[in-house]
């Protein structure tokens, strides 16, 4: 590794204000990231990688999270598409795909978009053809791989596979114009007679789901948790910073300096609690995920449950937390705080854009039902 992760934290911080005002792709920053090794993570040592732990993952997620938001989402989400051949591929797609992801330094994109139908294949002489187009894929500008669904033979359950970013056919769109999270690459990307070779398929619609291929939905929740979780971090960091170097007291506070308001000290307390409860139940479902990552296809549906709500229970107080923290900021560093160039705003910009994702109701009710009747979460989609 050529550049420590704090160096490559100091770097991101230094830029992400200019960066989130320009949009698009992050190209220098990902390069940073791809050579100090941060793509490797995920991968097991049989193919070269480090092979840590879903909670050592989460972790540098958050840390990058918390400068850059956007960054931490496009590398959080190539780890998802890893641990999607992980999960689903065979022995040799998974040692063939990997080794080829250690050997090249590639990234992976996002075109699993599970609500979007609009991409189809189809059975050709060579093997399967895509045609169609498929939305808010996450981290493609710059990929080397990219997982996707497609619907296949009108089939209730989608296709899944892997297929080149280069690949003839395939052009990303640039359709990203969202108020927060501006460099994620999340555009749509189309799709124009993709020939796609058996042995790139991970799952026919056929196939029964195992417990365990579900678990991706869970790792999937737990990436937006600590995505969450960072935002709040960050914009709690930087309140703190600005408290104690350039906030002034209120004229009515009877303090000389901004951190001995009672009122200020107050609302960083209330932070506290929010990002104290968002931090160890973000913590405690990452142990529950490498339980059950560790167990395969061995995980029954009981287990997988547990999981699914401790990700649940952890996602709604990370949402909450960031709301939360990314608006205190403001009330800490006062009228002062609103200028431009300090681009506090993009903390809530970004956490608005991304809990965005899976409407909080729903899963609250998830909760209320397993609470209340004991029903398992439905292993489809977002649980």
């Amino acid at each position: 590794m050529n550049t420590s992760l704090d160096e490559i934290l100091t770097h991101l911080r230094s830029t992400a204000v200019e960066r989130d005002a320009r949009g698009g792709h992050a190209a220098a920053e990902k390069a940073l990231l791809r050579d100090a090794g941060l793509l490797r993570l995920s991968i097991p040592r049989a193919c070269g990688g480090d092979e840590l732990s879903w909670q050592e993952i989460y972790a540098t997620v958050r840390k990058v999270a918390a400068v850059d938001s956007a960054l931490g989402h496009v590398l959080a989400f190539h780890h998802l598409q890893v641990a999607t051949v992980l999960i689903y591929g065979k022995p040799e797609q998974i040692s063939r795909l990997l080794s080829h992801t250690i050997e090249h330094q590639c990234w992976w994109g996002n075109g699993m978009n599970p609500r979007d139908r609009r991409l189809a294949a189809q059975r050709t002489a060579d093997g399967l053809q895509l045609d169609g187009v498929k939305s808010f894929c996450s981290g493609t500008v710059g990929s080397h791989f990219m997982t996707l669904s497609a619907v296949f033979d009108a089939a209730p359950r989608q296709l899944l596979a892997v297929v080149p970013s280069d690949q003839a056919g395939v052009r990303i769109l640039d359709d990203w114009d969202p108020i927060g999270q501006r460099q994620t690459d999340s555009n749509s990307v189309s799709f124009d007679r993709v020939a796609v070779a058996e042995r790139d398929i991970l799952l026919w619609p056929e196939q029964e789901q195992t417990p365990f291929h579900t678990l991706r939905n869970c790792l999937a929740q737990l990436v937006l948790t600590n995505l969450y979780l960072g935002i709040a971090e960050g914009a709690f960091a930087e309140a703190r910073t600005y408290a104690h170097t350039q906030a002034r007291p209120w004229l009515a506070s009877s303090a000389e300096h901004a951190v001995d308001d009672l009122f200020t000290q107050n609302r960083f307390g209330e932070m506290h609690v929010h990002l104290a409860g968002a931090r160890a139940l973000a913590e405690r479902a990452a142990e529950h995920v490498d339980r059950a990552f560790v167990r395969g296809p061995a995980l029954t549906a009981a287990e997988r449950a547990e999981v699914a709500v401790a990700v649940a229970e952890s996602k709604i107080l990370a949402h909450r937390a960031g709301l939360f923290v990314s608006q205190e900021l403001f009330d800490v560093t006062g009228a002062r705080g609103t200028k431009a160039s300090l681009g506090f705003d993009r903390f809530w910009r970004n956490v608005r854009t991304h809990t965005l994702h899976d409407p909080l109701d729903y899963k609250l009710n998830m909760l209320g039902r397993w609470s209340l009747k004991g029903e398992a979460p439905d292993p489809q989609l977002y649980a």
